[in-house]
């Protein structure tokens, strides 16, 4: 590991051999000052004092008077104090170095011992350091801050990002300036204030988006502009160039996950803090030492050649700082020095972590005191006028916004589009319930622009989007404003039916709403993305919607319907005669009988899946379209999923019908309709039963051949996918983790990339023809271990239990046998070139991992965290497609209250139970989850004693250290969220598809 020679070796002068200091050639001195005047006060007059020039992040400067032994600490306090900066600890100032590079002012040091002419250098404040999750800056005027930051950075092309990404955040930047879009006034700004380098080739572009922010709140805007940049790979990323050992330029850059590799703009790996034993640097050298890996030895220091000491030493406290921000609980004690010899620099992170930052504002959460925005027509701070009232975002339509005047004392313009309202608040809402129809003013009213095509979403054109926050741990997810919510509730109690009917009933009107809401995905947000970018051929165009649109106008008509049958039925109307409304089957069974006339829509989903996959593979624009939907947080599953849930909402009336019927006994006047209500329903869905099936295996093949790196024609006709999941590998290198692939005519294994793609990458193909499957436990003296004889190898795989090893041995054997059977062989390999023997597998595959990442640096896109088969990977378990069935039958939603870890109140949140996961929102009138939870490998059990919980309908949710409480309305509900997460959380299902089943056996096994 020695020294690169030759690598970013200056050719000195005699000037800096001899500690000449760099001579940029630009002058700093300011108008009228003399050069005996600049050197005169850089500290050599003890009586003298400094006086300090700031630049904020408004471009505004001020000076600050110091004494001449002042350290940094000092000048950041008085620029904190004097900005009425609360979340302080995310800022620091920066200056240029004799190098020019900016480089972060330290704390503990002199100012006068770090800048060699202080009075003639300008200090800028600056984000230091970058949080994942805009949620969790508390303040309205942080977040404001970090806006004006990714302004700067965008002016200075350091968060690089596509046209339409950078036009988008421009948008949300002039809205947050000027207020809402006006022709002159937008013109006249961009022609003085430069946003974008390339401002001017795309300010119609601009213009045209910032039309579309009608009513939104700086504040609203502010938000939007961390949501977007947060997603971009370069957000937060400041460049320190390097050479790897081949000489290879790149950049090293830090951020709050860890330290991270480009080459160019590209990011090409990251070293995650927990996989760090240690950071050091060695002259020009930067070493990262890494924790062994369990199995088998490796490379575990890297190395990395810098321009200078200096330079390299400035990154590594960059490195320090960050780990001790964003990883420690507590701050770091100083390193004592050394009375005579000192080992190592003695540097330390000097402020809070972000925990403590976090609990600081908490604790000082009274105080809210009013900021100013410069060149914003919206002078006054939303967090000076509305202290009292909760954090919520919801999307009012078209002519509701008026109605709030009452609660936040601010009436925004009501626009032609969907609007944004974000409310920073401490309270509940006044009059929040569980069943809430206290927002049915706000939805009474359907926008008009729920099928319009000029309708066009304003968060498109995203990269990736970046991790998601650790399930519920989000502080949009707060403890605040809970303390009345708990009496609320038992006040509703006692007020609301209890009889289980109702609540029955009440299912089809919460799984409504969120139904409605996929929908829209298709028939709002996806319609306005393909019309944007003009990527979908008409033909398709008129296939796609001219089917969808019917039914999604249909349901909107049968969700108010509900709606109103529902709030009659519990008294909250004054309408209300008891008993007459207190039944649901004449809504059911008329709206069933007129469901009957979309059947031929919905008998052509099938084709449009179909052609919407092959479009998507024939145009180049559509597909970049596609996976950038895809990428959007209303695009919360798969998009080809959104697709068939007309005919899955189908199976789902059939089964609350059926729960209808079993309640009601035969001489209740609501048992004929729900009876007859429940004929029709049955016959739609014995009728499109075989095409569900069908629609789901071609839907989950498409998803896999998007994930999938090395194959090729995964939606072959014929083909059906069975079992996926992770299964450990014996290798000569010790067992390696393998996401395994099972289909009806082959066997693939996987392993995961090391890229930001988090794809997996196909290394090995194996029919099921002629193929045997044997346990092998004593033979290798492994657990749970079998050996899988194919005719080009052998493979040894371990599960992570005796359960999982059967499963796969039962779904291998059913699928061997069913191919015998067919007699037909596959020739939809891979190339014959890639079979190998043994010896070489076990050799190179476990090699193939680190090279898979560079060859598919083309084919980059992100993926859900949440997904099934990342899932699958984190927790060592796997899933069958009649496990997928199952899920889909047991979708479900509702409001339920959520138990904070550390005190004893509960939260109401609106959640959605669909693909093996929960996703929960503040209200059921959001458009994307705030965050979501994987069920995958959790137990859900009833609170035991010594979860001292004395509250009724709580069921406990818990995965190794993780531990949710959730309570619901109703035992009904409480048994209804019980029996479908343990049919998410056990995923005991078999492979189905390959037997012929009846409509009666939908439910799987």
């Amino acid at each position: 590991m020695g020294e690169m020679e030759g690598s970013y070796r200056a050719i000195q002068t005699p000037g800096t051999r001899l500690g000449a200091q760099f001579n940029a050639g630009i002058s700093t001195l300011e108008p009228g000052q003399s050069l005996s005047d600049a050197l005169g006060p850089v500290g050599r007059s003890p009586g003298r004092g400094l006086q300090l020039r700031v630049q904020g992040l408004d471009d505004s400067q001020e000076f600050y008077d110091l004494e001449s032994r002042a350290d940094g600490q000092t000048l950041l306090s008085d620029v904190f104090r004097r900005s009425n900066l609360m979340e302080s600890d995310y800022f620091g100032l920066e200056f240029q170095n004799m190098q020019m590079s900016w480089v972060w002012l330290e704390p503990t040091k002199l100012v006068v011992k770090q800048v060699k002419r202080p009075m003639n250098t300008l200090f800028r404040l600056s984000v230091k350091f970058f949080p994942p999750d805009p949620g969790q800056l508390q303040e309205e005027y942080t977040r404001y801050l970090f806006s004006l930051q990714m302004k700067r950075d965008l002016l200075e092309g350091r968060l690089s990002c596509t046209e339409n990404t950078a036009s988008l955040l421009a948008s949300h930047l002039l809205q947050s300036e000027i207020g809402d879009y006006d022709d002159m006034a937008d013109r006249d700004f961009l022609k003085l204030n430069k946003l974008l380098p390339n401002q001017e080739r795309i300010q119609e572009r601009i213009m045209e988006l910032h039309y579309r922010h009608l009513g939104q709140t700086p504040a609203d805007s502010d938000f939007q502009v961390l949501e977007i940049a947060r997603k971009l790979e370069m957000y937060g990323v400041r460049f320190h160039p390097a050479a790897d050992r081949e000489g290879t330029k790149i950049n090293l850059a830090v951020a709050h996950i860890g330290l991270q590799v480009f080459q160019g703009n590209t990011k090409i790996n990251t070293f995650n803090w927990s996989k760090i034993r240690k950071l050091s640097f060695k002259r020009k050298r930067f070493l990262i030492k890494l924790y062994p890996e369990v199995h088998g030895p490796h490379q575990d220091t890297l190395e990395f050649q810098m321009v200078s000491r200096d330079q390299c030493k400035i990154f590594w406290k960059n490195c320090v700082e960050h780990h001790s921000f964003f990883r420690l609980l507590d701050q770091p004690q100083p390193k004592s020095k050394a009375i005579l010899f000192s080992r190592g620099s003695s540097f330390r992170y000097s402020g809070r972590t972000q925990k403590q930052l976090v609990e600081y504002v908490k604790d000082s959460g009274a105080r809210r005191t009013p900021y100013q925005r410069r060149n914003s027509k919206v002078r006054m701070s939303a967090r000076s006028l509305a202290p009292d009232v909760p954090k919520q975002v919801m999307a009012f339509p078209t002519g509701s916004v008026s109605g709030l005047s009452d609660r936040v004392g601010t009436v925004y313009t009501a626009s032609p589009e969907p609007v944004w309202l974000v409310f920073v608040a401490l309270s509940p809402l006044p009059g929040s319930s569980m069943d809430s129809p206290q927002l049915s003013p706000f939805n009474s009213k359907s926008s008009p622009l729920c099928l319009s095509p000029s309708f066009q979403m304003s968060t498109l054109s995203l990269p990736g989007a970046g991790q998601a926050p650790s399930p519920l741990q989000s502080p949009i997810l707060s403890e605040v404003g809970t303390n009345r919510l708990e009496e609320e509730e038992e006040g509703r109690r006692k007020r609301y039916p209890t009889d289980k009917a109702y609540f029955i009933a009440k299912e089809i009107l919460t799984t409504e709403r969120t139904y409605l809401k996929d929908l829209e995905v298709i028939t709002v947000w996806f319609r306005s993305a393909v019309i944007k970018e003009n990527a979908m051929p008409e033909g398709l165009m008129t296939l796609l919607f001219s089917n969808i649109d019917p039914i999604y106008e249909f349901h909107r008509g049968f969700l108010k319907e509900i709606d109103q049958r529902l709030a009659l039925w519990s008294g909250r109307s004054n309408a209300h005669v008891k008993g007459d409304y207190q039944r649901i089957g004449d809504v059911m069974l008329r709206n069933m009988c007129a469901l009957k006339e979309f059947t031929n829509y919905l008998q052509k989903h099938d084709e449009v899946l179909t052609e919407l996959e092959k479009a998507t593979k024939r145009l180049k624009k559509l597909e970049t379209v596609y996976k950038e939907f895809e990428l959007q947080k209303v695009c919360y599953l798969p998009l080809n999923t959104f697709l068939l849930k007309p005919i899955q909402r189908l199976m789902h009336y059939k089964l609350i019908l059926e729960r209808l019927c079993k309640h009601y006994s035969p001489d209740h006047p609501d048992h004929n309709n729900c009876r007859e209500a429940l004929k029709e329903v049955a016959e739609m869905t014995n009728q499109l039963q075989s095409s569900l099936i069908r629609l789901e295996n071609f839907q989950k093949l498409s998803e896999l051949q998007r994930d999938l790196i090395g194959i090729e024609n995964l939606t072959a006709p014929g083909r059906e996918f069975i079992r996926e999941g992770c299964l450990y590998k014996l290798t000569k290198k010790g067992l390696q983790q393998r996401m395994f692939f099972l289909f009806s005519d082959q066997l693939l294994y996987t392993s995961k990339g090391v890229t930001a793609t988090n794809q997996f990458k196909v290394h090995g193909q194996l029919p099921l023809h002629g193929m045997i499957v044997e346990e092998s436990e004593n033979e290798w003296s492994v657990p749970h271990c079998f050996t899988i004889y194919s005719a080009q190898r052998t493979i040894v795989v371990a599960a992570s239990s005796k359960v999982e090893m059967g499963k796969w041995i039962e779904d291998l054997n059913m699928a061997i046998e069913m191919t015998k059977k067919s007699q037909e062989k596959s020739d939809l390999f891979l190339d014959p070139g890639l079979w190998s023997s043994d010896e070489v597998s076990l050799d190179q595959e476990s090699e193939d991992d680190m090279s898979s990442s560079r060859n598919s640096l083309d084919k980059q896109t992100h993926h859900r965290a949440n997904s099934t088969m990342h899932v699958c990977w984190h927790r060592n378990t796997s899933v069958s497609m009649s496990d997928h069935s199952l899920a889909v039958e047991n979708q479900l939603s509702g409001y339920l209250l959520r138990k904070f870890k550390n005190s004893n109140g509960w939260q109401k949140l609106w959640v959605v139970f669909t693909n093996f996961c929960l996703f929960f929102y503040k209200t059921h009138q959001d458009d994307f989850p705030l965050a979501s939870l994987p069920l995958l490998g959790y137990t859900v059990s009833s609170p035991g004693e010594s979860d001292s919980i004395h509250k009724e309908y709580v069921f406990k949710l818990h995965f190794k250290s993780h531990v949710y409480f959730f309570r619901a309305e109703s035992e009904y509900t409480f048994e209804r969220w019980m029996e479908v997460i343990k049919s998410a959380a056990s995923a005991t299902g078999r492979m189905s598809l390959l037997i012929p089943k009846g409509p009666l056996q939908m439910n799987g096994n």
